[in-house]
């Protein structure tokens, strides 16, 4: 599975099998949430979480904002 960024303890991983609609994984300490990127212009969104706190998830969702332009062409890089 190809780490596309790593912040703080998390990792953010997009899988070359997936399925549209763009969208993320963090995973770190065990836990992980899925985030719908909403290319091109955001915001991110929560579509699954696996054990994150709410507060968690809102800082994650920040994080991947400010990097959204980077994650959408990540994942067309590895999408088409």
């Amino acid at each position: 599975m190809p780490t596309i960024d790593r912040f703080g303890q998390l990792r953010v991983v997009i899988y070359p099998n997936d399925h549209r609609p763009a969208h993320v994984h963090v995973m770190g300490r065990g836990l992980e949430v899925v985030i719908d990127l909403n290319c091109p212009k955001g915001p991110p969104r929560l579509r699954e979480n696996f054990g994150f706190p709410r507060r968690e998830i809102t800082h994650v969702c920040a994080v991947l904002q400010s990097r959204l332009s980077e994650l959408c062409t990540a994942w067309e890089r590895i999408h088409g």
